[in-house]
């Protein structure tokens, strides 16, 4: 399996390299990482493979908030891995790490642990600025600064995971993005050479942040901020309101959000089910394209 990962340089700065892990996700050259180790969308990074080929890789789409991003390099018949299902894993379940810790010299390296805890929040105030990132998996297998955009794996070989994030305050806690919410951008990649990601035009967060923003919600999706001129402005949504269905589909985590308005195109319509104090409404939104 160590096969499937090449280290990811970073060139976002001239002054500055950033050392960290990828996944293979197509044969010809589609590599699943974090955005804080490959760059923005349309960053220029380089790729060294197992057998030691470097490739000038770009980066075709990226996010910030789930800090995932995918690089496009020009290769062909590339070994693959395979992808889990994050929905179904259980605390207490053994997995694996494999990433590039430390530094270049302890390339591939594979550590072993459990499942910790699903869906935690990690708050992260960097460069004046705080975001969240949710629905994390925290694991308890070593994970250091370079497994960042590694694999975390299951029994059975497949990828349940992007690692992320880890705690330096504390020992043994270390945290991936599920797999799931990045399946259908993935997907189009595979099958279409691109894509065309829709934009609802909402901040939100769910209950596993309630804690740091100060409001009681346990279950949906909080509505922090509708984006003016987005494609939800004017059509009657208040901050505060909480999203408890799209398109009939119940909903409590921001990846839920997130993983379903990815398998949508921009000017697909999507209908809300809302709360908003003790009322209920229905919203459609026709969604734009994100830039």
């Amino acid at each position: 399996m160590t096969t499937t990962g090449g280290s990811i340089l970073s060139t976002a700065s001239e002054t500055e390299l950033g050392l960290g892990t990828g996944v293979i996700v197509s044969s010809n050259g589609y590599i699943l990482s974090n955005s804080h180790v490959t760059g923005e969308k349309y960053s220029t990074c380089y790729v060294t493979l197992e057998e030691k080929n470097t490739y000038k890789g770009v980066v075709v789409w990226a996010n910030t908030d789930l800090d995932l991003s995918i690089t496009k390099i020009n290769a062909q018949d590339l070994p693959t891995i395979s992808l889990g299902d994050s929905s179904n894993i259980r605390i207490g379940e053994t997995v694996y790490a494999i990433g590039n810790p430390i530094g270049y010299e302890f390339r591939r390296t594979v550590t072993s642990g459990i499942i910790s805890a699903i869906n935690r929040s990690v708050k992260i105030e960097e460069n004046d600025n705080t975001i969240y990132m949710t629905d994390l998996i925290q694991t308890d297998a070593s994970i250091n600064s370079g497994n960042s955009g590694g694999p975390l794996i299951d029994t059975k070989g497949k990828v349940i995971g992007i690692n992320s994030v880890k705690i330096t305050s504390a020992e043994g806690i270390g945290f991936a993005v599920p797999i799931n919410v990045v399946k259908p951008v993935i997907e189009n990649f595979i099958q279409n050479e691109s894509f065309e990601e829709a934009n609802i035009g909402l901040y939100v967060y769910d209950s596993s942040v309630a804690q740091y923003i100060n409001k009681t919600f346990t279950s949906g999706i909080y509505i922090e901020q509708i984006i003016k001129d987005g494609p939800a402005y004017g059509k009657g949504i208040k901050e505060g309101d909480i999203i408890t269905k799209i398109d009939e589909k119940p909903i409590n985590t921001v990846n839920e959000l997130k993983q379903y308005i990815y398998t949508k195109k921009p000017g697909d319509t999507v209908k809300l089910k809302l709360t908003s104090g003790r009322a209920e409404k229905e919203i459609s939104i026709i969604l734009d394209k994100k830039y």
